[in-house]
């Protein structure tokens, strides 16, 4: 028995109709491929017992903890627009929670661990290459400081899955401020169940947004607070050129975090309308789409708790309407100052949106990469300075503007490009290098999915001895479509 994995299980402690308790499907072969040891610290758990074979055990599902009250949580959604009323945990097993050594409350879940009431016949296990790709992605997130869940560990279990094709499984063991998603809140609508809403309105209050409580209106409040989260959120995505491409309302967290990796992607060349998601038929969660998405997902959310703002309904719709008129603004504030940061720009000035946005143009017209471009501009604000690779095929004009702009600045050159290299990463979980590392292990070659977590754990700095991880694909490497794993 593993004594030093205290679990905690506040969610357990809700109404067994917000979810159903069951534990994990025992696996056949478990065996620990990674385990994120600075997580692990950061949690307050041991690393080596969790490496050891009791800890495998754990991990894989095939014992749990005495403290744990395992459950696959209830929640609906809307997919690509369609509500669907029942979803839930179809393939996820929440374990419990632990108290991070900051003090914070943090789930920890099992992905692929066997199937559950809400797995609408599927077999509730993943396979490995998805595994590792949210291994990858989140923990690339976490590095570039985004919100996001993370993860602890992944392990084989010895057993096939079958998808198009048949292929080794694996387990994820992910880590969440919580697992509470808009979908959560409209399970209950669905049902008409407005006092389980209000129960979930007061837990997710308690625990992630508690000085809500001491507003005249602390439900009016959460949906204010949430509506902040994700605006600030999808505003890091957009500056970092990240598409999550599943942008469903089941996918969406109240926590603020960025939640279910599965076609997700990081853009080489910049194109506004750019999809990787093989089931994006239409493009509804294309790059530039996500913002108008999260707006509408946080009116979903606004119109769950409508109950809760006012008696009369009219009231109640006046006060979510202007709540959620406020995202634009939210997000604009926050990504004009992420990009201002991105090109160098200490002070506002209102010409600056017109700046960054015929910045974005020029690189779409000449099909310039996101990542590097901004990288690029580090060197290239200093005058002196030799331009770097294809930073030549920006418009010398928009490049003059920009230098008029920043002379405006009473900032070192220097001082200025150290800033810039602090928020442009040099690395990103470019797609082909995913995929390779994916296809390496799915071949039982680890190494490549361990040196890309390597140099991604280090977005900002130069790395020199893996300087081909900052390069677009070559033509033949370009990958055009991601899958959800499903």
């Amino acid at each position: 028995m593993m004594k030093d994995v205290a679990l905690e299980s506040s969610y357990a402690e809700l109404p067994e109709r917000f979810y159903t308790r069951l534990a994990p499907t025992p696996v056949a072969q478990p065996r620990l491929i990674a385990l994120n040891e600075a997580l692990a610290h950061d949690l307050g758990l041991d690393p080596a017992t969790l490496a050891s074979e009791a800890g495998v055990e754990l991990l894989a599902g095939n014992r749990v903890a005495a403290e744990s009250r395992p459950l696959a949580m209830a929640y609906a959604g809307h997919q690509f627009g369609n509500f669907v009323p029942q979803l839930g945990d179809g393939r996820a097993i929440l374990l419990g929670e632990v108290v991070d050594r900051e003090g914070r409350r943090r789930d920890i879940q099992l992905k692929g661990s066997g199937p559950t009431p809400y797995s609408r016949n599927g077999d509730g296990r993943a396979a490995l290459g998805p595994v590792l790709r949210e291994y990858i992605v989140s923990e690339a997130m976490a590095a570039l400081g985004i919100p996001t869940t993370r993860s602890l560990a992944a392990v084989m279990t010895g057993e096939r899955v079958f998808r198009e094709t048949i292929l080794p499984g694996a387990i994820l063991t992910r880590v969440a401020n919580s697992h509470v998603r808009v979908g959560t809140f409209q399970y209950f609508v669905a049902r008409g169940d407005g006092e389980a809403v209000r129960v979930l309105a007061d837990y997710v209050i308690e625990r992630h947004y508690p000085d809500a409580a001491e507003s005249a209106e602390p439900y009016l409040e959460l949906l204010n607070r949430v509506i902040a989260a994700q605006a600030a959120l999808i505003a890091k995505w957009m500056n970092v050129g990240f598409i999550h491409g599943v942008m469903n309302t089941d996918n969406s967290s109240v926590a603020g975090e960025t939640i279910d990796y599965g076609p997700c992607a990081f853009m080489d060349a910049y194109d506004p309308a750019t999809v990787f998601s093989s089931i994006d038929m239409m493009g509804r969660y294309a790059y530039q789409n996500q913002p108008g998405i999260a707006q509408w997902n946080l009116a979903c959310f606004a119109q769950s708790l409508l109950h809760l703002f006012d008696r009369d309904e009219t009231a109640a719709i006046g006060k979510a309407q202007a709540a959620i008129d406020a995202f634009p603004d939210l997000y604009t504030a926050a990504w004009l100052k992420a990009i201002r940061a991105k090109l160098g720009l200490t002070t506002a000035r209102d010409e600056d949106k017109a700046l960054a946005e015929d910045l974005l143009q020029a690189m779409a017209a000449n099909g310039l990469d996101f990542t590097n471009t901004f990288r690029w501009l580090g060197a290239l604000a200093d005058p002196h300075a030799a331009p770097a690779d294809d930073a030549t095929r920006l418009p010398a004009g928009w490049i003059a503007r920009w230098r008029a702009r920043l002379a405006e600045e009473d900032i070192a050159a220097p001082e200025r490009r150290t800033r810039m290299e602090r928020v442009n990463p040099r690395y990103i979980p470019r797609n082909h290098r995913v995929e390779a590392a994916l296809k390496a292990a799915m071949a039982g070659n680890h190494g490549p999915f361990e040196t890309l977590n390597k140099v991604l754990a280090q977005p900002f700095e130069d790395q020199p001895e893996h300087s081909e991880f900052a390069k677009p694909p070559a033509a033949d490497e370009v990958v055009r479509a991601t899958f959800c794993g499903t």
